[in-house]
């Protein structure tokens, strides 16, 4: 059987280029090379597509606080054909690689929020992970936080702001709504990117300033006491959910450094110590999420779990992190699929939802 080409797509415009950077890495050093060719396709802090070499595509690659795209003299886009995608040159509209699948890996704005996705289905291009509305959905706290709750799933009490409301954010009543400590996020940043836990009116402020530099709506939500959990969910139209871990972080709160610069930053409690009960609830809840913000391919669910018992969700991220220290392959490693596996069964996935919508009848009428 010839090898399949699959594209993976790496870096991107966002404030997580860096571990975009990380995870492309390890799933090139992964992917099964017997299987598939991969074609390497980076894009720079200002939004370049660029094609790379696998010898050469990163600099500092096992520095995580130093890692760079290796930018090439090559760049390239993807474009829709009649019945095929292809990659062309940008210079001069040159054909390249035409593509079985793409593995995108971008996180963050840009590259999980379902602006990549809807560029892959306009190509007619089969791509791991969710579509154009659960990528969005899930990329917006705010949105997926009122979709949990309508859908019975518990999530923090909290409130949003817009920009243009930024004037009726009052530190009073939002201590009053949410208590303090409370979280201010940004709705549409991964990886803690811009959050803040505070107490104070000075931090507050300091912490709506430093929100707001990363979105244009911000989330306010009280602090929630209990043990971060993580479940990683695979699969399309029928998901499961990996054993649970769980994070123990050493600092404040589990931030960016934590999660993929610091290691240790936070410990990592795999498979986490859970009755079989908590197990089983928190794998059926971790899959309702999935089911509810539509999410397809892979997820990794964060939870908390109070001294109570009681399970909210904390959030759900789409194209969660690749890196050596990330939870999603860790625990599917647990659970009994190998990294080369998993990223093989991601690529199957990707396929199979490709071929079934490729089913569907359209409105266009065809040329005659």
């Amino acid at each position: 059987m010839p090898k399949k080409k699959v594209g993976i797509v790496f870096g991107g415009k966002s404030a997580e280029h860096e571990v975009s950077l990380q995870s492309a890495k390890n799933i090139v050093d992964a992917i099964d090379k017997d299987k598939y060719d991969v074609v390497l396709i980076g894009i720079d802090k200002q939004g370049k597509w660029h094609i790379n070499n696998e010898s050469s595509y990163l600099i500092n690659a096992e520095n995580p606080k130093l890692i760079q795209l290796n930018k090439s003299n090559e760049s390239v886009a993807i474009v829709p054909g009649k019945t095929d995608h292809q990659l062309v040159k940008a210079d001069d509209a040159g054909m390249l690689d035409q593509l079985d699948a793409v593995f995108p890996i971008v996180h963050g704005t840009l590259g999980e929020d379902g602006s990549l996705q809807g560029m892959m289905r306009i190509a007619n291009l089969p791509f791991v992970g969710t579509g154009v509305l659960g990528s969005a959905v899930c990329m917006d706290k705010d949105i997926a936080k009122r979709l949990l709750k309508a859908a019975g799933i518990n999530v923090a009490n909290g409130v949003a702001y817009s920009r243009a409301k930024r004037n009726q954010i009052d530190f009073a009543a939002v201590k009053k709504q949410v208590g303090i400590p409370m979280f201010i996020k940004p709705a549409n940043q991964g990886s803690s990117v811009g959050v803040s836990k505070v107490s104070t009116e000075k931090e507050f402020a300091e912490a709506i300033d430093q929100a707001f530099q990363y979105d244009q709506k911000i989330v306010i939500e009280e602090t929630l006491k209990g043990r971060e959990i993580e479940c990683a969910v695979l699969g399309n139209e029928d998901p499961k959910s990996s054993v649970p871990g769980e994070i123990l972080p050493q600092t404040e709160f589990y931030s960016y450094e934590s999660k993929y610069i610091d290691e240790s930053g936070a410990r990592l409690e795999m498979p986490a110590k859970l009755s079989e009960t908590e197990v089983e609830r928190l794998q059926k809840t971790a899959v309702e999420a999935f089911e509810t913000l539509e999410c397809e391919g892979l997820a990794r669910v964060d939870f908390f779990l109070t001294e109570d018992g009681e399970v909210y969700v904390n959030e759900v991220n789409t194209l969660p992190g690749f890196t050596r220290i990330s939870m999603y392959p860790k625990l599917w490693e647990l659970s009994g699929v190998s990294y080369p596996k998993l990223i093989d069964r991601l690529i199957e996935l990707a396929i199979e939802r490709h071929e079934k919508n490729g089913t569907l009848k359209s409105a266009v009428w065809e040329e005659e």
